[in-house]
């Protein structure tokens, strides 16, 4: 798949950060993980950390695919929210997960300061009421999550305009929300989990998975055999091929990032993430120099050419848009790009085994708007399926739900 058009930012800014051999003999692993992104990364390390050994391939060149275009907005809200989320699967279930998504910030945290040099920052996060329609359901939202103590403000439309410089009919303030340079997480990460002894490798395809009873055997297609216990396919939207069943669908979303922009006329901006009700929705946040990155326009163009064609247009709509909104801001785009991403029905990723591939073939797809939030989740939920352990959110994020 081509997954990314333009000049997404983090390549731009890291180019290719360190080499990895392609695999051009046969190694035996007890896990082996396919996909070198951030989602592959954070479960690598993962399983790494609870004694396992973990072989990583990605065909590409290490992060190359949809964590060089992701925008790394991390928060915990999921795209569908907490009232929507506890009317399918009940308030305790939903609770539940909203509360997950919260600890893997706290998680993610610790994690990017171990390795070092991400970009990681905490932040805040206004969400706002895009019409006056939208009013009633964004007090339901704040109602219910206040009730079960997430920490978060009530914002009306006088606290919006005072605080913000915002017409809004009102918003959600979170006090838990986070910024990361994902690409270059990925690489930190799959170079720290090399130095430790694991195995990593780029420009290696996987060709075919055959599962037996006592473990899964992969062939790439130069020809070599990877023997391992367990497989973790974390390939991102391209997972979907081993599958019989869509359970997602894919679309487009565009972004770009300004030059650095002085602190004083970013304002909160600087701290505070901002995003809206309308679906798509509108995003911003700024990077560690002080550049606004701004994010959104999703359309359902899952065709390459067409998406590369789009993304100047979109480019130019996302800054008018911004600028409507903050009419001090210089809001030009210095770098433009679009990439692939995927939706599932609910808002919520699918994480552990299908019938097709029996227990020992463990799916990856965190998908949505908060995908490397669920990857932190994910990690420790595939560990524990793994070990034979029960995870809270095993049944709710498995593919049992699937209608």
């Amino acid at each position: 798949m081509d997954l990314k058009s333009g000049y997404p930012f983090w390549a731009v800014k890291n180019g290719l950060m360190r080499p990895f051999p392609a695999l051009r003999r046969d190694l035996n692993c007890d896990v082996a993980v396919v996909g070198g992104g951030i989602t592959g990364a954070l479960i690598a390390d993962h399983l790494a950390d609870r004694g396992f050994d973990v072989a990583v391939v990605e065909k590409r060149d290490i992060g190359w695919g949809s964590t060089a275009a992701s925008t790394a907005l991390i928060q915990y809200e999921i795209d569908t929210h907490l009232t929507e989320l506890a009317k399918c699967y009940g308030e305790v279930a939903a609770v539940v997960a909203y509360r997950a998504c919260v600890t893997a910030i706290t998680d993610l945290r610790a994690l990017a300061k171990s390795v070092g040099s991400v970009d990681f920052s905490m932040q805040k996060s206004l969400y706002y009421a895009s019409h006056r329609h939208d009013a009633a359901s964004l007090r339901d939202e704040f109602e219910l999550r206040r009730k079960h103590g997430f920490d978060v403000d009530w914002l009306d439309m006088k606290s919006m305009k005072a605080r913000y410089s915002l017409d809004a009919p009102c918003a959600i303030l979170s006090h838990v929300a986070a910024r990361l340079d994902p690409y270059r997480m990925a690489h930190r990460l799959l170079g720290r989990l090399a130095k430790r002894g694991g195995q990593v490798f780029d420009r290696t395809e996987v060709d075919s998975i055959a599962p037996s009873a006592r473990g899964v055997e992969l062939r790439t297609t130069a020809g070599a055999r990877i023997k391992c216990r367990h497989l973790v396919m974390a390939a991102g939207y391209e997972s979907q091929r081993w599958l019989r069943r869509r359970v997602a669908q894919n679309r487009s979303s565009y972004a770009f990032v300004t030059d650095p922009i002085d602190r004083t006329v970013l304002g909160f901006l600087v701290n505070t993430m901002t995003w809206e009700s309308a679906r798509p929705y509108l995003y911003l946040r700024t990077t560690r120099d002080g550049r606004l990155l701004v994010g959104g326009e999703d359309d359902r163009i899952d065709v390459p050419a067409r998406r590369d064609r789009r993304v100047e247009s979109k480019a130019i709509r996302l800054a008018s848009k911004v600028q409507r909104l903050f009419p001090a801001l210089p809001v030009t785009p210095a770098f433009s790009w679009a990439g692939t991403f995927a939706e599932t029905r609910d808002g919520l990723p699918y994480f552990g085994p299908v019938a097709r591939y029996g227990p020992r073939v463990h799916f990856a797809m965190a998908y949505g708007g908060n995908g490397i939030t669920y990857s932190m989740i994910g990690a420790e939920l595939l560990g524990d399926r793994i070990e034979r352990r029960k995870h809270p959110l095993g049944g709710l994020f498995s593919f049992d739900r699937l209608p």
